[in-house]
């Protein structure tokens, strides 16, 4: 019974996320909910105790990853860097492979550290374009967004640097290029199981006589190009996260199992 009433209390927290709601506020709600259905009496005493202690910790570890995080992500917006990313890629790989090149650039940029929210901003007006121009519906540009910022450049490839992969690190006292062959193996497999289903998608969609749509809304501006930062500049911000990321895994093994250690006594 405690098992499905804390399955309950997820499924309501992932709800009210879907319907556009505060997590923040809703967080606790659920919580709450479900130690009021297990023992209404330790309702007030986990709110002010255990709950409030371990989001005080949690942030006091973590929001400086969150901020950095941030900061980046909006450095690389601005810049431009993530428009010249996505125009080189969209080149490299091709206008007619538009599902394959959307999910291409939200992975290298979820990858080299920007922001999930980012890369969703920065990359749907490209992912309308192409798929317009590709006669692909509408309907399936958030999956394909979602396969390369959501899925195996967040928890699946080694080195990672998004919040998902970091941190792990802390309770199992690895580091963020932990396990780099199984992670490439279930990024592999994700990539291909994803890419596969939203081709099968595509491919029902066209025997059906669906196009891209009509009289859409919340259309982007179609991307009409301009001068843009080199390509080589604009993935260096990206190259250094990672070898940054690699250099001070090697170089500061100790404390992390320091850190580990003190956390589990």
């Amino acid at each position: 019974m405690a098992f499905l009433i804390v399955l309950a209390a997820l499924c309501f927290l992932m709800y009210v996320a879907y319907r556009g709601h505060s997590v923040i506020l809703f967080a606790p709600v659920a919580a709450l909910g479900a130690v009021l259905l297990t023992d209404p009496t330790l309702v007030a005493p986990m709110f002010t105790g255990l709950f409030m202690d371990k989001m005080v910790g949690f942030l006091k570890l973590y929001f400086p990853v969150f901020l950095l995080g941030a900061i980046f992500g909006k450095l690389i917006e601005l810049s431009g860097f993530s428009k010249s990313i996505v125009a080189a890629t969209i080149r490299l790989l091709g206008r007619e492979r538009a599902m394959l090149s959307i999910v291409a650039v939200c992975a290298l940029l979820t990858y080299g550290g920007v922001s999930l929210f980012v890369v969703v901003f920065a990359v749907y007006p490209f992912a309308a374009e192409l798929f317009r121009q590709s006669d692909i519906p509408k309907r399936l540009i958030p999956g394909t967004i979602a396969l390369g910022a959501f899925t195996f450049t967040m928890d699946a490839l080694p080195g990672t640097p998004q919040i998902q992969n970091i941190i792990p690190t802390s309770f199992f006292g690895t580091d963020t290029w932990a396990a780099p062959w199984l992670g490439v193996i279930g990024g592999v497999f994700i990539l291909i199981v994803g890419l596969s289903y939203l081709n099968w998608r595509r491919r029902a969609a066209l025997k059906a006589g669906e196009g891209y749509g009509e009289n859409l809304l919340n259309e982007p501006a179609p991307f009409e190009g301009g001068k843009l930062a080199h390509p080589l500049l604009a993935i260096l911000p990206l190259v250094l996260v990672g070898v940054a990321n690699k250099c001070f895994s090697v170089w500061l093994p100790q404390p992390t199992a320091n850190s580990t250690a003190s956390i589990r006594r």
